[in-house]
């Protein structure tokens, strides 16, 4: 069995290095709101790193929720990734097509939310794969099925609408984090799901997942520029941070960033950035509010 990775983080000339590596499992894990135009499985079939398979975050969920891409139970995520052909020994690499982390650390956290924490994320995405003259791969990639233990579930990586109304109430200590941009943030624009009202939970900092990388790169800010980041909008990762976003995809980022704190200089670095997982797709109903 491999050790945990120092670090959340990988680059891609280290990648290329590793194509065809038997130990190594690369994920394309692309999404898009459907605001954007984008088709994430066509694009996948376009162009994606070569031996990388699909995982679409729509369908490695929980179906049975109204609420979107929701954590799937132990069971449905382990039959996902023995179909994917991924075991529990393998190391892997997730990536995707954004430019800004939208979605690769929404399943770098749900793999680490079943335990398997031998799991990257490809700074800069593909964007930093086809920066440079690397192959690429059309088409679908199949890998053969493996079996994969169903894991146990950490709950300490997950939030639910309870935990939040217990952080208001004052009854537990965390820093709340909203990770949209800020015009979502601060109810100038609509949300880009119906029925949801403007605003943000109260208390809540704003910290736009996308300024957590580097806007000519895609890659992620090094430690001292995410620290600068965090004290800007008055967040403390040396305490509990709990994030959201609009649909619990972009928050990831979040604790992605606070892996790579921690991973740099870990005597001051806090516990694991916990998602609310209804995120503002539960928590901004307005027939809730």
């Amino acid at each position: 069995m491999q050790s945990t990775p120092a670090t959340p983080l990988v680059s891609a000339d280290e990648l290329a290095a590793r194509l065809g590596d038997p130990s190594l499992a690369i994920v394309d894990a692309s999404w898009h709101l459907p605001s954007a135009g984008r088709d994430a499985e066509a694009e996948y079939r376009t162009a994606h790193i070569p031996g990388a398979v699909r995982l679409d975050l729509d369908q490695v969920a929980d179906l049975t929720s109204d609420l979107p891409h929701m954590l799937p139970t132990p069971e449905r995520f382990a039959r996902a990734m023995e179909q994917l052909g991924i075991g529990r020994d393998h190391e892997v690499v997730v990536y995707d097509t954004s430019g800004v982390n939208l979605s690769a650390p929404r399943a770098w956290w749900m793999f680490r939310c079943f335990g398997h924490d031998r799991v990257r994320v490809l700074d800069g995405g593909f964007r930093a794969w086809a920066a440079k003259t690397r192959p690429i791969q059309t088409g679908t990639t199949r890998r053969s099925p493996t079996g994969y233990r169903v894991p146990p579930r950490d709950a300490s990586l997950v939030v639910d609408r309870a935990g939040i109304e217990a952080i208001l109430a004052g009854t537990r200590d965390a820093q709340l984090a909203d990770c949209r941009a800020a015009d979502r943030f601060e109810g100038r624009v609509d949300e880009p799901r119906p029925g949801l009202a403007r605003g943000h939970i109260a208390g809540a900092k704003n910290l736009p997942f996308a300024t957590l990388t580097d806007p000519e790169t895609g890659a992620m800010h090094p430690p001292p520029v995410l620290r600068a980041l965090l004290a800007e909008r008055g967040l403390d990762p040396a305490r509990p941070i709990v994030a959201y976003c609009g649909s619990g995809t972009s928050a990831c980022a979040l604790a992605l960033a606070i892996e790579v704190l921690r991973a740099a200089d870990p005597a001051h670095v806090g516990p694991p950035v916990a998602i609310y997982d209804g995120s503002w797709a539960e928590y901004g109903r307005r027939s809730a509010i």
